[in-house]
């Protein structure tokens, strides 16, 4: 019969294992810090669409319409993520009493703070990316995400306006 030998560990041993437990959990750090970085920096790199061919502020048509297409009964909704960054929903309702159909249509929704300045703002094409138009005297709910604020940021108000807008 053959023999099992048994290795009683010695003291080599039991540091190269500390030394794999530590290597392992500083990996592990340094992949959740990367992680970490990526996410916060995903939401500020793009560039928002913009409605082209559109009347926007400055204009005498823009000033004549601006009254007419409005956002009502604007609320938000927020959550905290994982990462421990807030998320808004603002949700709205769209108004179209301009008389005309409007086939484009560009919203700004913006968290503000109490001097009257946007902590965190997005401008969003919601007509015709949402919806392929919208008639004269008809609504349509809007919603738009805003990502990435803290604790500490000074969330006094919110808004959404309308920005751009084309009629077919």
């Amino acid at each position: 019969m053959a023999t099992a030998e048994r290795q009683i560990p010695g003291p080599d041993d039991d540091s190269r294992r500390k030394l794999i437990i530590t290597v392992a959990v500083i990996a592990a750090i340094a992949i959740a810090v990367v992680f970490y970085f990526l996410m916060r920096a995903s939401g500020g790199g793009s560039t928002e669409p913009t409605l082209d061919n559109a009347i926007r502020a400055g204009s005498p048509q823009f000033t004549e319409f601006q009254s007419k297409i409005v956002v009502d009964d604007v609320e938000a909704d927020e959550a905290k993520r994982a990462l421990g960054d807030i998320v808004m929903s603002l949700h709205g309702t769209v108004r179209n009493f301009s008389g005309r159909t409007l086939n484009g249509l560009e919203i700004t929704a913006a968290v503000i703070n109490h001097q009257g300045e946007p902590v965190k703002q997005r401008t969003v094409v919601v007509i015709p990316s949402r919806q392929a138009e919208l008639e004269p005297n008809r609504t349509m709910p809007v919603q738009i995400m805003l990502e990435g604020m803290m604790d500490a940021d000074d969330r006094a108000n919110i808004r959404m306006e309308v920005t751009a807008f084309r009629f077919k």
